[in-house]
């Protein structure tokens, strides 16, 4: 690949950051990333970018900025610290899972400056996005959308369009439902193989060459049954996101029960310890006694 002349501000390197710096770096863009915690501008640096020591002098001297933040607050606090280095013509490409009614309004206040911004969220984790296997599903102008299609190919081979700004927010909260429901259903499943007297991994075997078959039992299935919860994806990030599905279907009057026994499965969980596990560690709750 020739290197890109423009640099790439990256604000935010934990999992999935990080995963997205070795990927935007492999395809020879300049990152300029920052990231609060020094340990992680050092990884940045190890892997052949540039560590600056503020958002602001991270999004200094870039045509593109990239943010990946835990939550659309933290994202919009992170916007007005870097709001002097927004020039007429900039691109904000967020792929923060936040509030789609936050994220909209941020794109508006933007817009009125002159400044594009892209909800730009990602469909996958941090071992799927460095394997160049997640999605990018994407609100905000059309026209920045198609300026950004680079940067999305270096992790997506999928991006999709889907409207104005909110709309790639409001898509991701329908992903991790069903992606959450997934891993929850096959826990159980896994759990009640074992309290049935059915070998856990043969069961795996099974479900996954039958009908039942989910994406979730190759990436997570594995995972659960050796009790390995090395974070790719953290619960507590899944739990916030229940949190916004049930908030955002509160607001339309849509019926998410389903989605409410998660959340207190979830909180179950993270108030015994496992928050900052990956978010297959929902298979305790159905080991617990």
């Amino acid at each position: 690949m020739h290197p890109k002349p423009d640099p790439l501000g990256l604000i935010g390197l934990g999992l999935l950051g990080s995963a997205l710096a070795e990927r935007f770096l492999g395809a020879g863009f300049r990152v300029v990333g920052f990231d609060i915690e020094t340990e992680r501008r050092e990884n940045l640096c190890r892997l052949g970018g540039d560590a600056a020591a503020s958002a602001a002098l991270a999004a200094a001297n870039c045509r593109r900025r990239v943010l990946c933040l835990p939550n659309s607050e933290i994202a919009a606090a992170v916007l007005a610290e870097i709001g002097p280095h927004l020039c007429q013509g900039a691109i904000v490409v967020d792929t923060t899972t936040g509030e789609p009614e936050q994220m909209e309004a941020l794109g508006r206040g933007l817009r009125e400056r002159g400044v594009e911004y892209l909800d730009a969220t990602v469909g996958g984790s941090s071992q799927q996005v460095r394997a160049s296997q997640a999605i990018v599903m994407a609100g905000g102008d059309a026209e920045a959308f198609a300026r950004c299609r680079d940067l999305f190919a270096c992790f997506a081979p999928q991006a999709f369009y889907l409207g104005p700004c909110g709309s790639g927010a409001r898509m991701k909260l329908v992903v991790n439902l069903v992606l959450g429901l997934n891993r929850a259903a096959l826990a159980e499943g896994l759990a009640f193989a074992a309290a049935c007297g059915v070998d856990p991994a043969v069961a795996l075997e099974v479900l996954k060459a039958g009908v039942s078959f989910s994406r979730v039992m190759e990436t997570k299935g594995p995972k659960m049954l050796a009790g390995d919860f090395t974070p790719e994806a953290r619960l507590s990030q899944h739990l916030k996101d229940v949190r916004l599905i049930l908030a955002a279907g509160e607001r339309c009057g849509a019926r998410l029960p389903l989605s409410g026994l998660h959340r207190e499965l979830l909180e179950r969980l993270e108030a015994a310890g496992l928050g900052a596990a990956d978010n297959c560690a929902i298979i305790e709750a159905f080991r617990q006694r």
